[in-house]
């Protein structure tokens, strides 16, 4: 382990310091701040969110806001990029304001208190009028603050009178997602019923005695059935689908012909649709098989997520040798590409895990037995690309570590305070029931698994690749002082993503993570760091049989 010199920067000069973040990673910041609050706020009140106001107001007033916001940045920053990108530069030398910051998180302490004095209250009098009003003045007064706090009023002014009338065409967006949202949940009713007929069809040549009420939408067999609901209509499916698809295309944009490749979207979602079918008849096959446990507690949780990998794993494959849809340049080049794409060697250690995980989970719904096959794979995947990873810095110093600890005491502190604590005493019974070699096997391979093969594979992934990605296609050639805010925060969001219900720690371990590598530029930073956190929840783990954390 080396010592920086005074020449050798350790902190990306780019967010370094308030003063000197531009005008970009500022809106980032104030985004994720504003995100992470609402997170906080509806996860508070969530049980009082089925009020008729905020029914019928509040989730539509919500999306039209987000919408708006979103589409305003992006069509504004495309319209006004160059003027932006100057606005952004004389920003340079204006240091965020901790006072207003401060009282930022004052009108919000304010906020919630009167949220909680708000929601519960279900009468109309005076009372709550004022409440309300008090309500709404200071939810407006917080994001105003924060606003500020970010840059200067006539930061902001400059930067909106840039993008002309791009507010325009992002308010009309923002109305109509409003309206959207709302005319969506007419969709349930005939996708449900679509969902229906598809699973019948489906299920006609296996099952002779099959039961099928339209009224109810049941269907299966006199040993199981299933009630076909709103949410396994297919509908949410296709949601994530096309969210998946607009981030994919925007990421390769570069490779394909538009809007020909806005066409893979309605493809996927199309496919996602029938697999879905196929996922509930093969639900009511496994349940009239014998085997209604691994039908209910496996099979039904995990085969979404299968299919939905699956259809998105086969369009970001085969869409690239679809000459029609890739650009002349790209589409000659393939045939000529090399042995081995670097993408995979990155990504694939990762996917192979995650899949295999699936799998596991779905034939093994009580306790999942077959985790040492995760392991087998991703010691099988990093092996097989051994030779593209000799190039890579794998060296790590002690400040990784540390890192690695905080993200420890970080991932505790929030499981206890926002996570709904997991069946501790089932696992443990699975554990305890079994054989002391089947115990030890077990114990010690999850172990490995969590100390090695994940942190390589979830860093290579998260790290090694998004991250860089997201600056240049050429990613190889990225360097770390070119890697901003923005990437960053995206990288540690999706990372923050694949860990379900413990986003929020996963979001903020990634940056710690993220700090670890953009420090030296080492892949061995951000994996030492990964391990050491994995590690101390290992030791957690087995010292207090907390058994939901793994």
């Amino acid at each position: 382990m080396t010592s920086q010199t005074a020449g050798s920067a350790t902190i990306l000069p780019r967010f370094s310091g308030s003063a000197s973040l531009s005008l970009f990673p500022r809106i980032a910041c104030l985004a994720a701040l504003f995100a992470l609050e609402l997170v906080a706020i509806c996860a508070r009140f969530d049980a009082y969110l089925g009020d008729d106001a905020f029914r019928h107001w509040g989730a539509a007033i919500l999306r039209g806001v987000v919408v708006f916001a979103a589409l305003l940045a992006c069509i504004g920053y495309v319209r006004a990029k160059t003027t932006l990108q100057r606005i952004s530069s004389r920003c340079l030398g204006t240091p965020i304001a901790p006072s207003l910051l401060l009282a930022h998180f004052c009108a919000m302490a304010a906020f919630a208190f009167l949220s909680a004095r708000l929601f519960p209250n279900h009468s109309l009098g005076l009372r709550t009028t004022v409440l309300a009003g008090g309500w709404f003045l200071t939810g407006m007064l917080a994001i105003a603050l924060a606003t500020f706090a970010f840059g200067p009023s006539m930061l902001w002014w400059q930067a909106f009178r840039a993008t002309g009338d791009a507010w325009g065409y992002a308010l009309f967006a923002g109305a109509l997602a409003s309206l959207l949202g709302k005319a969506t949940q007419l969709l349930w009713a005939p996708a449900t019923q679509g969902t229906f007929v598809l699973v019948k069809t489906v299920l006609h040549p296996w099952i002779a005695g099959m039961t099928a009420d339209a009224a109810t939408s049941t269907i299966g067999t006199q040993r199981f059935a299933v009630i076909i609901g709103p949410r396994c209509s297919g509908l949410e499916g296709a949601g994530l689908m096309v969210a998946m698809g607009a981030v994919w295309l925007w990421l390769f944009r570069r490779d394909f012909r538009f809007p020909r490749a806005v066409l893979l979207i309605p493809v996927g979602v199309g496919a996602l649709y029938a697999l879905n079918a196929v996922r509930i008849a093969a639900l009511i096959l496994i349940g009239d098989a014998g085997a209604p446990d691994i039908a209910v507690r496996g099979f039904h949780s995990q085969a979404g997520w299968i299919a939905f990998n699956g259809v998105a794993l086969g369009i970001s494959l085969a869409a690239p040798r679809i000459p029609w849809l890739t650009v002349k340049e790209r589409a000659r080049s393939v045939p000529e590409a090399k042995a081995w794409d670097p993408n995979t060697a990155y990504l694939v250690p990762l996917l192979a895990v995650l899949v295999t995980g699936m799998i596991s989970r779905a034939v093994s719904p009580q306790f999942d037995w077959l985790y040492p096959l995760r392991l087998l794979v991703a010691v099988a995947a990093l092996w097989h690309y051994r030779s593209e990873y000799r190039g890579l810095a794998w060296s790590f110093s002690w400040v990784s570590v540390l890192a690695g600890s905080a993200a420890f005491g970080m991932w505790l502190t929030l499981d206890l305070l926002l996570v709904k604590q997991g069946n501790d005493a089932a696992a443990g019974l699975a554990l305890e029931s079994a054989s002391h070699a089947a115990r030890i096997s077990w114990i010690a391979c999850r172990a490995l698994g969590a100390v090695i093969t994940v942190p390589i594979a979830e860093e290579l992934a998260f790290r090694g690749f998004l991250i860089r990605r997201i600056v240049s296609p050429a990613f190889l050639s990225v360097e770390r002082q070119s890697v901003t805010l923005l990437p960053v925060l995206i990288s540690s969001i999706a990372f923050g993503v694949l860990h379900g219900d413990r986003w929020l720690a996963g979001t903020l371990a990634g940056l710690l993570y993220a700090f670890a590598y953009l420090r030296r530029g080492r892949i061995g930073d951000a994996v030492a760091a990964h391990a050491t956190t994995n590690a101390l929840l290992a030791g957690y783990v087995l010292l207090w049989a907390k058994w939901s954390l793994w």
